[in-house]
């Protein structure tokens, strides 16, 4: 029993999050995300405070349980130009996927009389994916050639993040708390073609032309932990801080397949979840509650997006294989405010903005993760359906603001003055925007 139940719970919990800000999820659950994210000082739910303050759910004093499911929608679109004889030819891609389905579930106990409280979360917390079918106008999806002459073809990614987590805070005192929250992880990541993976080279250079593998669906397991402080002056101002260390995570071991069906070489690859530091903002009066919160990715030190560049043999030579992303940290900035003159509606609105991870150098490196969103809006509305049963529901726009640009690299034009392999005449870009419709269901026990 205990087993089926652990299945389903990941089964619930493991569908592809397409992330906002880098890879990473703005927010969790309607409430949150209508909130922009922000939720660092301003702890409206327990989804929202469970991800990203631990301390402030020593604000909740009944025992909680809670239910989101969204669907995600977005629609990214890759472009490249190549030189020819007759000048450049330029073509696009859009991403076929379709729908993806966001779940969130939590809970939390507590008491008036308490000084701890409890909660627990599992959130889809990051993920990214692209479906770009194969594309005879579209220089970068023609199909794979084995002359090495090609573009990538179908190109497609899956990749998941859900997290657990067990949170605990504790009062200090009446106004200030401190939590913490150690974490479990579970990633799938799933890569068509496989660019960590060497290629087999045309024939010209020693190979048979079977181009770039794809992978199967591999699986990671990670730990990491959150700390948070929680400060409520009693006069409507409200401050937070929070710290998610970088969650740790084992090998991805990935079984590749040539498009002709035979087996390459296996290929390891370890893609951390980066630290995230968090400052936020809170004032409550009357019938408004305004949240604020500030962000601080870090990439830079995480394993699988702090290299970048391509891989090298004992001989020195490149073999075609990538080693990273090559991301840039970045600041994520989510405002909301709340309205609740409405007798048991209150209707909210948020805003999100994100710096770009990707360098232009890099940008290539990046094309099966392009779910990058500069500006994202929110609205969203609650109704208190009795003293136990509330209905969350949220609208989400995003868009990137503009396209991610960079030039196409091949590892045969590495020289010391082009140490990625920029391809003279070419360009590769991609932008997207998603939306949401989500809506979450919470109850309060004995309220």
């Amino acid at each position: 029993m205990k087993t089926n139940t652990l299945k389903f719970l990941l089964l619930l919990c493991s569908s592809v999050a397409i992330a906002q800000a880098g890879h990473i999820m703005q927010g969790v659950g309607a409430v949150n995300m209508s909130m922009g994210g922000a939720s660092t000082a301003q702890p409206l739910d327990i989804s929202g405070t469970l991800q990203w303050n631990p301390a402030a759910i020593s604000t909740f004093n009944d025992k909680i349980i809670k239910l989101d499911i969204g669907l995600f929608y977005s629609s990214p679109e890759l472009y490249s130009t190549v030189p020819t004889p007759a000048g450049p030819f330029s073509g696009n891609t859009l991403d076929d996927r379709g729908v993806s389905p966001m779940p969130a579930l939590a809970m939390v106990w507590g008491k008036e009389e308490s000084k701890h409280t409890f909660g627990v979360s599992a959130f889809g917390i990051s993920g990214f994916g692209v479906t770009f079918p194969e594309n005879m106008t579209n220089p970068i999806s023609f199909p794979q050639s084995p002359n090495g002459d090609g573009g990538f073809g179908h190109i497609e990614s899956d990749y998941m993040l859900l997290q657990v987590g067990l949170a605990y805070a504790y009062e200090l005192s009446d106004k200030f708390s401190i939590g913490i929250q150690p974490t479990i992880n579970y990633a799938a990541l799933e890569l068509a073609p496989n660019p960590l993976a060497a290629p087999d080279f045309p024939a010209m250079m020693g190979g048979t032309g079977k181009g770039y593998p794809t992978t199967d669906k591999a699986s990671a397991i990670g730990y990491g932990a959150q700390f948070g402080l929680f400060f409520d002056s009693g006069f409507g101002l409200k401050l937070g801080a929070s710290y998610k260390t970088a969650q740790r995570f084992k090998e991805f071991e990935f079984k590749n397949t040539y498009l002709d069906g035979s087996q390459a070489s296996d290929v390891n690859f370890q893609m951390d979840y980066p630290a995230i530091m968090s400052l936020g903002l809170g004032y409550s009066e009357g019938d408004i509650d305004f949240a604020f919160d500030f962000r601080r990715v870090m990439y830079e030190d995480t394993e699988g997006f702090e290299a970048s560049g391509w891989q090298f043999a004992s001989n020195g030579f490149p073999t075609g294989a990538v080693n990273g992303f090559g991301w840039e940290n970045i600041s994520i900035l989510s405002v909301g405010l709340q309205y609740k003159g409405i007798d048991k509606l209150p209707l909210r609105v948020g805003y999100t903005y994100s710096s770009n991870p990707i360098n232009e150098d890099l940008a290539f490196f990046s094309i099966p993760a392009t779910a990058i969103i500069k500006n994202a809006y929110q609205f969203g509305l609650s109704y208190e359906v009795s003293n136990n049963w509330k209905i969350d529901a949220v609208y989400h726009y995003g868009a990137s603001d503009g396209k991610t640009k960079g030039q196409i690299l091949n590892p045969q034009f590495i020289s010391p003055s082009n140490p990625n392999g920029a391809v003279p005449g070419t360009s590769v870009s991609y932008d997207m925007t998603t939306s949401m419709v989500m809506v979450g269901l919470s109850y309060t026990f004995n309220k």
